[in-house]
């Protein structure tokens, strides 16, 4: 494909072909060239010290020469080697107006595109070996997809963050390449309603082309080491999970022979899960810019991800047991594209692992800048620790006091002009806001004991995620109005919402 022809659609000239970087292959290979080192340094060292190795038969027995197992070595590494820079030169990618192309494979061709108004989030992740050559992998997730659309495996970090900043802009609706980043500045400083935004300088980009100016951001929220590490030891699967440790040590040292060692499996697995919560929280930073919010996290690997405003589909503000007395709080959300299975989109939902009230407002300030509330201060307070029907919630019927003896004052909802917020838990308490213009559906369900009861629970539809909206044991006649109501809301906030592009018209 030539720069120079013309795409037929709009019969201006085809974008141009790039490649990754060419130690791309081995950064994603590395381990197999280990592996290779390894085993034939092994037979190598075995030829040479057991050469002359006399059998229990008293013969000389005469180890593979080392001629022939270097020659062997060097034949599978060039191979691998070659198969590298065949990875390389058949991998190539394309940025248009509409689309990431990128295109793969050496025996079996994959060609994978991604509709850039369609851009969920975009991360930017450093693995480890990416980071000592300073590399960088270029993540795309788009509407109905559970996983990543396109990765874009690896290019230079600064390049990593210049193609971050085309695509948003390509896909907040920003057609001219001069004034992208005079738009996305100056909706940065409006963003910035507390500070100073920084002026954005004109990135330098490899090949040439004029780039959108990188939107200028602000820190809103951070964890430090020590409130990380607090807060993985106080969860509550940690302590079960050292209790249990403690009980079947406790259960097999009445049985003979029994030794510590026999528990080092059950120290593994609760050191790997300390570890992982670890190295995906540490140096956590959560930053606003008009083409989102980005959040930075890791310790060995790195993670950029940024969301662009809009694609937020719900939002859940959780409170374990062990955290209240310290003030400490989780943000997740439900972002099309990332899904909600697996421990990775766990992690990429989450945009605050633990922090103060204050950084939830922060970075609810980001994720739903119009909460509808003319006080959203003492509103969310209410929501995340309140109870009964101040801040005009909506309660639970006191007859359900024998069902929920402690959640029965605490659960319910309330609704702004913009967003429904449901409020459950009494021990484990969350918040699960869902704006009415992502309310994909509504179900209204009723057991047996509800049905006794008289109450009802609405369950809100949304993309698979962390964030679960319910309202929980509602009185059947406030149930059903809310659920009318609701549905009506949600129709009306989709006609006025087009979260394709954020920034101007397509």
């Amino acid at each position: 494909m030539s720069p120079g022809n013309a795409t037929p659609d709009t019969g201006q000239p085809e974008a141009p072909w790039h490649r990754v970087h060419p130690v791309s292959p081995l950064v994603r290979g590395w381990i197999a060239v280990v592996a290779v080192a390894f085993i034939y340094g092994q037979n190598t060292l075995s030829s040479v010290f057991g050469r002359n190795e006399p059998n229990p038969g008293g013969d000389v027995v005469s180890g593979t020469p080392l001629l022939v197992s270097l020659s062997i070595g060097a034949g599978v590494l060039v191979l691998i080697l070659l198969g590298f820079f065949m990875s390389w030169r058949f991998t190539k990618y394309q940025i248009t107006e509409r689309h990431v192309n990128v295109n793969s494979g050496i025996i079996f061709r994959q060609q994978r595109q991604a509709r850039i108004d369609r851009v969920q989030s975009i991360d930017i992740a450093q693995p480890l070996v990416a980071r000592i050559f300073g590399l960088a992998e270029l993540r795309f997730d788009v509407a109905d997809s559970g996983s990543a659309a396109v990765n874009l495996a690896f290019v230079k970090l600064s390049e990593a963050h210049q193609l971050r900043n085309d695509i948003l802009a390509r896909a907040a609706g920003l057609k001219s390449p001069g004034t992208p980043g005079q738009q996305v500045a100056e909706l940065a400083q409006e963003i910035a309603t507390n500070d100073q935004a920084q002026d954005p300088t004109p990135p330098v980009h490899g090949h040439g082309a004029p780039q959108p100016l990188a939107a200028s951001e602000r820190v809103v929220a951070a964890v430090p080491t020590g409130r990380l590490i607090g807060s993985i030891l106080l969860r509550p699967a940690t302590m079960l999970m050292v209790l249990g440790i403690i009980g079947l040590g406790i259960a097999m040292s009445t049985i003979e022979g029994f030794a510590p060692f026999y528990l080092l499996p059950a120290f593994l697995g609760l050191g790997g899960a300390l570890w992982k919560n670890l190295n995906t929280g540490y140096n956590f930073k959560a930053a606003t810019s008009a083409d989102g919010l980005r959040v930075s996290y890791g310790l060995l690997d790195t993670r950029h991800q940024t969301v662009p405003p809009g694609r937020v589909q719900a939002i859940k503000v959780s409170a374990p047991f062990f955290w209240r007395r310290l003030g400490w709080y989780k943000v997740a959300v439900n972002v099309a594209g990332i899904g909600g299975a697996g421990s990775e989109a766990e992690e990429r939902s989450a945009l605050l692992p633990v922090g103060t009230y204050e950084d939830v407002l922060a970075v609810l300030s980001v994720v739903l800048p119009t909460p509808g509330v003319e006080a959203p201060r003492e509103f969310f307070a209410a929501a995340m620790n309140g109870s009964g029907t101040e801040a005009g919630f909506v309660v639970s019927p006191r007859r359900i006091r024998p069902l929920s003896p402690l959640a029965f004052k605490r659960q319910g909802y309330a609704l702004t002009d913009t967003a429904l917020v449901a409020r459950n838990g009494a021990l484990h308490r969350t918040v699960a806001i869902v704006p009415h213009a992502r309310t994909q559906g509504l179900t209204l369900r009723q057991g047996p004991l509800a049905r006794r009861f008289g109450v009802v629970d609405l369950a809100l539809a949304t993309i698979a995620g962390p964030v679960v909206p319910l309202v929980h044991q509602l009185d059947i006649a406030v149930g059903r109005e809310l659920f009318l109501e609701q549905a009506d809301r949600a129709a009306a906030a989709r006609k006025q919402t087009d979260s394709n592009h954020w920034l101007g018209d397509a």
